[in-house]
């Protein structure tokens, strides 16, 4: 910062008058395993640390086990720089590495006072590839609104997911797989050690994050494990009745003995030693013909119903109302899904999809009898409208319903803007990540956001982190966000926020009788 010359000679300094952030002391928090430096960028009002151990690294005997604490350092730990992703293959592949389980985290002002509310990012990516410190997911600007903003590593794919009956019988619990979800729990203990030395309130923590991050934060609701370590929760376009629900756990073990002969790995007590001394790349590039995932596979994202994890099929326990009792805001963008095929291609989707409900959606999707199908300007054509609402918007809006009849507080949203410069793809997925996180540009490639973006932005932000100070998105500033119930939602428009309801009615009624039937995802034990 500059130092005006007549505020130097009253303090009795003497030249260099200019001071930079780079000189000066950075800032020094002591966590339960050690102390770390972190760094106070130009400008900001807060301090960021990067690249914060919130577990062992999970490699050798660790692999394919749950995550044990961090072990203790001693000196000074720099927080300057982020980890790598977790083992992957994907664009971070080359970079990605097993010993991945760090955290980052950004402080709303430096000194610390606080408390203030903690929100801990969860990336999406099916559970496959992904990283918390994507430059999207930069939390400078969200903490400015007076939040602690975090955002964990989780391990994906094969090394997140790999279930086996060897590796059942080596667990006390007798359970497999789902070492992702266990790494954001550990990520949530954490949080509960360390938050408030960061100015943050452990007792005042909010999930939020998007695809795959929303659907484990759904999971985390549903697993007795995450209970009274969060308080609200926020599922951006990710929801438990898509990609058939969680795996029963035989068909997980399953699969994995399937990767483990394929890898040629001895029948027997030697099998775990064998696995866990393979290259990682190995062992990924054998599960990628075995371990399906994405929007036509049935295997719940990976994760399966291992008895400690998932006691119990997630959609069942919605359907019970027997989530933990926290806050939900939940929501689909307008159109987040659009697959290339001809109206007889997706007839037959439709049909593979809803067995004996698929006259009726071919009939409120405009298909049935040689039908041209419906159009909307916002929501696409059938085949934009018939994904999104199976995969994202009718699931979100029953999974609101289930939530708020157990009588839990329940915001339901729509985001219905486009990414500038792909207006005719509508409101895509993943589309409204830099509206949440106010990082709207900049860069080369980025897209032409304008006022209205900022605006929107701004709307947004507050909402978000006003749910996560109180559970409750309402504010002076802004247009009443409706409670869910009876079809009530907010979209999120170019001319501002908008109270309204009823989205999708006909199909989402469609979707319902699917997913309650006994071929339906609620269905499953």
């Amino acid at each position: 910062m500059r130092i005006g010359p007549l505020l130097a000679l009253g303090l009795g300094l003497c030249a260099p008058l200019i001071v930079r952030a780079a000189d000066a002391p950075r800032p020094t928090v002591t966590t339960t395993a050690g102390v770390l430096r972190g760094f106070k960028p130009d400008g900001a009002p807060g301090a960021v640390f990067k690249g914060v151990p919130f577990a062992q690294p999970p490699v050798g005997p660790l692999r394919w086990h749950e995550p044990l604490p961090a072990l203790a350092w001693s000196g000074v730990k720099d927080a300057s720089v982020a980890a790598p992703a977790c083992a992957q293959i994907s664009r971070e592949g080359p970079t990605s590495r097993e010993d991945c389980l760090y955290l980052n985290v950004w402080t709303p002002e430096w000194p610390l006072r606080g408390p203030h509310p903690v929100m801990l990012w969860l990336f999406g990516g099916a559970n496959v590839v992904g990283s918390a410190s994507m430059p999207g997911f930069d939390g400078a600007a969200l903490a400015r609104r007076g939040v602690v903003v975090v955002a964990a590593n989780y391990r994906v794919g094969v090394m997140g997911f790999l279930a086996h009956p060897a590796l059942s019988a080596e667990s006390s619990h007798g359970s497999s797989g789902d070492y992702a979800l266990l790494d954001q729990i550990m990520a949530l203990r954490w949080i509960h050690e360390n938050a408030a030395r960061f100015g943050g309130d452990p007792a005042n923590v909010t999930v939020f994050g998007q695809s795959a991050g929303a659907y484990d934060i759904l999971l985390l609701m549903a697993s007795p494990l995450a209970r009274g370590l969060f308080q609200h929760a926020i599922a951006e376009s990710g929801q438990i009745l898509s990609f058939g629900g969680s795996m029963p756990k035989a068909k997980a073990e399953q699969i994995g003995l399937n990767i483990a002969a394929d890898l040629k790995a001895p029948v027997g007590p030697g099998a775990l030693a064998y696995l866990r001394a393979l290259p990682a790349d190995q062992v990924m590039a054998a599960a990628a013909k075995h371990m399906p995932t994405g929007l036509t596979s049935d295997t719940g994202l990976l994760t399966n119903v291992d008895g400690w994890v998932l006691p119990q099929s997630p959609a069942r326990v919605f359907a019970e109302g027997r989530e933990a009792p926290v806050d939900l805001m939940i929501g689909n963008n307008a159109r987040e899904i659009t697959l290339p095929g001809s109206l007889d291609d997706l007839r037959r989707q439709i049909a593979d999809k809803y067995g004996p409900f698929a006259p009726q959606a071919l009939k409120v999707y405009g298909l049935a009898d040689g039908g041209p199908g419906v159009s909307d300007p916002l929501l696409g054509g059938a085949g934009a409208q018939w994904m999104t609402d199976t995969v994202q918007r009718c699931a979100a809006s029953m999974e609101a319903d289930w939530h708020a009849a157990a009588g839990h507080r329940t915001w339901r949203y729509q985001f219905e803007l486009p990414v500038p410069g792909r207006e005719a793809m509508g409101s895509t997925h993943a589309a409204e990540i830099p509206y949440v996180f106010g990082n709207l540009g900049g860069g080369a490639d980025s897209p032409p956001y304008g006022a209205v973006d900022r605006q929107v932005s701004t709307e947004m932000q507050d909402y978000w982190t006003r749910f996560a100070a109180t559970g409750d998105p309402n504010g002076p500033n802004e247009p009443a966000w409706p409670r869910a119930g009876d079809g009530r939602y907010l979209a999120f428009t170019p001319d501002g926020p908008k109270a309204l309801a009823n989205l999708q009615a006909g199909p989402c009624a469609v979707f319902r009788q699917w997913a309650l039937s006994p071929i339906g995802p609620a269905a499953r034990p």
